[in-house]
């Protein structure tokens, strides 16, 4: 382990409980950071209370940068430690915050799953096996750190695409919140309504930067809605980004759109097809999904329907084959994607 740089004063300094709400962490993780890595307070006011010096601080929440982009602790907790040590050495003050982690670095993103061991903290989100990206976003979560969960999921974005970073990033990562939520009663739901509100964020940001269609107004566009009850809209959202990126127009009737809107919306826009979500099999009704894929417009002689995909894990698989059935977010899009330029003038 790196030796530790020697605090200047025992007089002045924070206490473990201060520091721990400023971060957004628990004392105990502190003092965790300080019995595993050696990342505590350099100096015991009179070998009582414990109080962290600015360089202390300093080396703490560059050790919480480095996690939050997913750097496994031990190595964030040496890189913090050394970084201290260079800087102690050039004279530069280590009081001020460490500025937010850039592309050089951050850890390459395309490397896969993260080759530490999973956290056995109790706050530790049931991850498995995911990616490090996945890891360094759960951490930010928890600390409630809002700054670097927009970053980390912009980060994944930028680095892998919309529907990767859904795939392998966003969606295990909200799964595995939403299993700590349930196996922890109602806490950790703060975690779950940050997290989610920043990655609907980054998706509606998605889907007002791509490019408007090109194919006119007479294109009929992809009709995109939840059933009744159901409120889970950012599959849906991630979808309807993804859409947008390739140029297809969409119509996002968002969450528990009631049978009669939704058919009206039908009827009335005429889609080039209509893909509904279903989270949950009490959401997920087949006698509507059919409705609405029955429902024909135009003139007469000239009428047409819209093909309709239900997706979802509250779908039954091959009990309707009337209805598509996509495997995913990126199947979806294929599919869509083609009957948009099926349906084209």
């Amino acid at each position: 382990m790196t030796a530790r740089p020697a605090a200047k004063s025992a007089g002045t300094g924070v206490t473990t409980g201060s520091l721990a709400r400023v971060l957004g962490v628990s004392p105990t993780t502190l003092r965790s950071w300080d019995r595993r890595y050696g990342l505590g307070p350099a100096v015991r006011a009179d070998g009582r209370q414990r109080r962290w010096s600015p360089q202390d601080v300093a080396m703490v929440k560059e050790m919480c940068r480095l996690t939050a982009t997913g750097v496994p602790p031990a190595e964030a907790a040496r890189t913090a430690m050394s970084q201290a040590l260079l800087e102690v050495g050039e004279g530069t003050s280590l009081a001020d915050p460490p500025g937010p982690p850039t592309r050089e670095s951050s850890p390459e993103p395309r490397g896969g799953t993260s080759g530490g061991s999973p956290s056995r903290s109790p706050s530790a989100l049931p991850l498995g096996s995911a990616r490090q990206e996945c890891r360094g976003l759960a951490r930010a979560a928890v600390r409630l750190d809002a700054p670097a969960i927009h970053e980390q999921l912009t980060a994944a974005v930028r680095f892998y695409g919309l529907v990767t970073a859904w795939e392998e990033v966003m969606a295990p990562t909200l799964r595995a919140v939403g299993r700590k939520w349930e196996s922890s009663g109602d806490r950790y739901v703060e975690v779950e309504h940050l997290l989610s509100w920043h990655v609907s964020t980054v998706l509606r940001h998605v889907y007002a930067a791509a490019e408007p269609t090109r194919h006119g107004q007479d294109t009929p566009p992809v009709l995109l809605a939840c059933l009744p009850g159901e409120q889970h809209t950012l599959p849906l959202e991630a979808l309807n980004a993804a859409l947008a990126e390739r140029g297809v127009p969409t119509l996002m009737l968002s969450g528990a759109v009631p049978g009669e809107a939704l058919d009206g919306a039908v009827r009335r826009v005429g889609p080039a097809a209509v893909a509904l979500w279903a989270q949950s099999r009490s959401t997920a009704s087949v006698p509507l999904a059919r409705h609405i894929a029955a429902a024909r417009w135009g003139i007469r002689g000239a009428r047409r329907h819209s093909p309709v995909l239900v997706c979802g894990p509250g779908w039954e698989r091959g009990s309707s084959p009337e209805l598509l059935r996509p495997t995913g977010l990126r199947d979806a899009v294929r599919i869509l994607h083609s009957l948009h330029e099926s349906a084209r003038p």
